[in-house]
């Protein structure tokens, strides 16, 4: 696991350094060892004659649907949406293990940064602007006639 760990590690070392590549020939090295480093986390069952199947993503919200989207388009997959679905439905056409250990692992990490990003700008916010804490925990309980 820890083997794993480190290779992700340097996977998102290569991405900013292709990200920042001064010269052609920089980008072009961290490109390859980057597209290497893929190769190794995807299983071996997830080769090139397994099946691809699709997948349907139903997010929580528009934000979501963003980092969903871009993660896609990063690895080189082209999301779709069938005609009168929502909008927070996302469709991908993958071989599904790979689909999973790669963009769905960096979604599910970048989806918690999101939700505790904004939920500490709300606080932030709230306390601020309302001079509140926005508890929920000292409101009154009310009576109803019964």
């Amino acid at each position: 696991m820890a083997d794993d760990t480190e290779m992700r590690e340097k996977l998102a070392k290569l991405e900013a350094l292709f990200a920042r590549g001064a010269t052609e020939g920089e980008r072009a090295a961290a490109g390859a060892a980057r597209d290497r480093l893929q190769a190794r986390l995807a299983p071996e069952a997830d080769g090139p004659d397994a099946p691809e199947v699709e997948l349907q993503y139903s997010l929580p919200d528009v934000w979501s649907v963003r980092i969903f989207v871009a993660l896609c388009r990063k690895h080189g997959i082209r999301p779709y949406r069938y005609p009168r679905q929502r909008r927070t439905t996302v469709m991908v056409r993958v071989q599904e293990a790979g689909f999973e250990q790669t963009v769905g692992a960096e979604f599910r990490t970048l989806h918690k940064e999101l939700t505790a990003y904004f939920n500490a700008t709300v606080e932030h916010l709230i306390a601020d602007a309302m001079k509140s804490d926005g508890s929920d925990e000292t409101l009154e309980q009310r009576q109803l006639p019964g």
